[in-house]
């Protein structure tokens, strides 16, 4: 049982480590891309806590390039993390909101962070990305968004290979629970031709009650303003659909008296990817697929008005588990 003052701590950092004991996870995932788009990685420091002491610290890295992916296991002991700001060690590895420092072999030299990290408001009726479901104890899988975006620049050795990554752009957010849903969708991309914008979609099976329903959260950063779509705003999704090559996905608002709801078209690439390991309960090693080499297409109205339309690169996108499930599932707990 975590203390109620840890606990409270924890949702309002979703940043930091939580601590939530054996049967769980913490996962950090950090995404870079290079101005020219060739170089497209991912890292993800973390750590898991299992139920019979088989305790592992982990990092794992995604050539979004190439689709190849790598898990290094380190010992639990080496892992630490800041309770109440970002400040990971994972072996020699350490990412803080100054600096990425990396030392394993595909990987390594360091990345500073040249402006401010962009979260996800936290507020406390609505601490982050999660809503007011942040409040609610034994969730399964608990979220938060530490940057939408922000500026990098240095160099890192690339299996050995110097490559320059100044004006390079990132994306960092943060995932822990028990374990991953049974079914869910994700995607992010912050490549887009209006160099403010970033965009980060996920929708999943939510256990709730002995029952289930299907949860999402949808933020859209662009001109200075964030625009919200999530179970708990009460917008609803018009149209959900997966097939081999597409994820088809339009979202309207709530419709508040004297306003036109907003509308959101989503149109995601479906191509192959590199796996990357996710957690159960009992191990950190269920496979998952993630690619960083999708296009979404992205456009945003209100009424016949077009806030925003453009098409992110180097997108981010993970369909994985029961997707029949999640595409019949209703969206209502």
């Amino acid at each position: 049982m975590v203390p109620l003052a840890r606990r409270l701590t924890g949702i309002l950092h979703p940043e930091g480590r939580h601590d939530l004991g054996p049967g769980s996870f913490e996962g950090w995932y950090i995404k870079f891309v290079s101005p020219d788009l060739e170089q497209r990685w991912a890292v993800i420091p973390g750590i898991f806590r299992g139920l019979e002491g088989n305790d592992e610290a982990f990092l794992q890295v995604l050539d979004g390039a190439t689709g190849r992916s790598w898990y290094h296991r380190y010992p639990a002991e080496s892992f630490d993390a800041a309770t109440t700001g970002l400040d990971i060690r994972v072996g020699p590895n350490r990412f803080t909101d100054r600096v990425i420092r990396l030392d394993c072999p595909q990987l390594s030299g360091e990345l500073r962070i040249t402006s401010e990290l962009d979260p996800w408001p936290v507020r406390p009726w609505s601490p982050g990305v999660m809503g007011w479901y942040a409040w609610v104890p034994a969730m399964e899988c608990y979220h938060g968004v530490v940057s939408f975006s922000h500026s990098l620049t240095g160099t890192l050795a690339v299996e050995g290979t110097e490559v320059d990554f100044d004006g390079s752009r990132g994306y960092l957010e943060k995932d822990w629970g028990l374990a991953f849903p049974a079914g869910y969708l994700w995607a992010h991309s912050n490549s887009f031709t209006r160099s403010d914008a970033s965009l980060m979609a996920s929708v999943a099976l939510i256990p709730w009650r002995g029952r289930e329903f299907r949860g999402f959260i949808v933020g859209l950063r662009t001109g200075g303003r964030l625009y919200k779509f999530a179970t708990y705003t009460g917008a609803a999704s018009t149209h959900l659909s997966v097939d081999d090559s597409h994820v088809t996905w339009n979202l309207r608002s709530r419709a508040w008296p004297g306003t036109s709801p907003l509308r959101l078209e989503l149109r995601a690439d479906r191509v192959a990817g590199g796996l990357l390991h996710a957690p159960i309960r009992t191990e950190m090693h269920r496979r998952v697929e993630e690619t960083l080499d999708s296009r979404i297409a992205v456009r945003l109205t209100r009424g016949s008005e077009v806030l925003f339309d453009d098409v992110g690169l180097a997108a981010g996108l993970e369909v994985h588990g029961d997707t029949d499930r999640l595409l019949a599932t209703a969206e209502s707990a």
